[in-house]
């Protein structure tokens, strides 16, 4: 039987319902929570801007988003948002889904924590970064009616300490490997939480690249008639 929740209705498919216990079984209920209110912010958000979206495809990419956090399913090198995303491409190529959808799914995932890309790509890959973005910073939070709001949270609480929690869980995923922080979000979770952490910076990597420019303009010029 479905669940409707804030208006929006839980998918319930056969696909779905494995993806839940799945998730359920190994994400804490701090993560599992947030995951399914990604889904139903995401959801919402998609019904306000009129777009069309596959409601299961976006539970999928909500609830496998913070799945690389999880040591489970943590590699030692690749960002905690790719490894999410190859654990959702797994399941969905386990249970004999295409490649366009897997693809759609695997993005939503490894793009949630990159801003200003994931908008103008497809809505499913817009509506998890969306739903992400509501439960976590609360962007366009006047946006989803209060009543909206109350439902989803009474469905799926958000305890009195969150917000400390979900940064703690960022590090926790990250902190291993911060290598994988550069140029995202998360360098600023491992700038508040770890104090060894020395972040990487753009410009003194150009800088101190192995390319040797001091005898540039000299080849350029090599050759030319004067």
């Amino acid at each position: 039987m479905s669940t409707t929740i804030a208006g929006i209705r839980i998918p319930d498919s056969q696909l779905a319902r494995a993806a839940t216990e799945l998730v359920r079984d190994t994400e804490p209920d701090l993560l599992y929570n947030h995951s399914r209110r990604v889904f139903l912010f995401g959801a919402l958000a998609g019904e306000r801007k009129q777009l069309k979206f596959d409601s299961e495809l976006l539970y999928l990419g909500a609830m496998f988003h913070d799945m690389g956090l999880v040591d489970a399913y943590s590699s030692k090198t690749s960002r905690f948002e790719v490894d999410g995303a190859n654990a959702a491409r797994d399941f969905m190529q386990q249970h004999g889904m295409n490649e366009y959808d897997i693809e759609q799914v695997w993005l939503s995932i490894a793009l949630h924590t990159t801003p200003g890309v994931p908008e103008h790509l497809k809505p499913v890959v817009a509506l998890v970064t969306a739903g992400v973005e509501m439960d976590v910073l609360g962007l366009a939070y006047d946006e989803f009616p209060t009543d909206k709001r109350i439902q989803v949270v009474a469905a799926h609480p958000r305890e009195s300490t969150f917000k400390n929690d979900i940064i703690d869980a960022f590090a926790h995923g990250t902190i291993q490997k911060p290598e994988t922080t550069f140029g995202n979000v998360k360098a600023d979770v491992l700038a508040l939480r770890d104090p060894s952490y020395k972040r990487l910076n753009f410009c003194t990597l150009i800088l101190g690249s192995a390319w040797d420019d001091s005898g540039a303009a000299h080849v350029h010029h090599a050759g030319c008639a004067h």
